[in-house]
């Protein structure tokens, strides 16, 4: 890999900054509110023992992110690049919440079009799994253009497998406008 997975991503509304160790106490406050998880697959990730399973993952993967809102230098959330292939010149994009007082609000579109744009410079295809009752994030996928190729047993960073629909968008769509 010739390209970092974690750099410094920034647009008018957010900036993406490498997660690090020190901000487990500040994502754990957005992340505390259940509702945040009531559609993941793992919807006991609000409970602190749960969520600092999910944070050592986001801090091993060396591709996730703090979402910043630019105009309040909150932090709105977090999202993370994983499992690059060289081979198929692919990578994923997931793991991807967001504080409520931010949904509806244009984060995710803002978020997902910095990552895309970015990424897109190295590889072929971004793939996302998308819990099979996270309709919220079904529809906010679809709405970027992203086709859904199938379903998959998928086992989360130290959680069980849960089944997941397999979204994907290739290159060739997103540099001819799908968003």
């Amino acid at each position: 890999m010739n390209f970092s997975i974690q750099p410094v991503l920034e647009n008018d509304q957010i900036i993406l900054l490498p997660l690090e160790e020190a901000d487990f106490d500040a994502l754990y406050a957005v992340a505390a509110d259940p509702k945040v998880w009531e559609q993941h697959p793992n919807k006991e990730r609000w409970r602190k023992e749960v969520f600092q399973n999910y944070f050592e993952g986001a801090i091993e993967s060396k591709g996730a992110f703090k979402i910043i809102d630019k105009a309040t230098g909150e932090i709105a959330g977090s999202t993370r690049y994983y499992d690059y292939s060289e081979a198929e010149r692919s990578i994923l994009i997931g793991y991807t919440f967001y504080a409520t007082r931010y949904w509806g609000k244009g984060i995710n579109p803002s978020v997902k079009q910095l990552m895309l744009s970015y990424i897109f410079q190295y590889v072929d295809r971004v793939i996302f799994h998308i819990g099979a009752q996270n309709i919220r994030s079904q529809i906010a996928i679809g709405r970027i253009g992203a086709l859904k190729i199938g379903e998959q047993d998928v086992a989360y960073y130290g959680e069980a497998s849960k089944i997941n629909f397999v979204y994907a968008i290739d290159r060739a769509a997103w540099l001819a406008g799908a968003k």
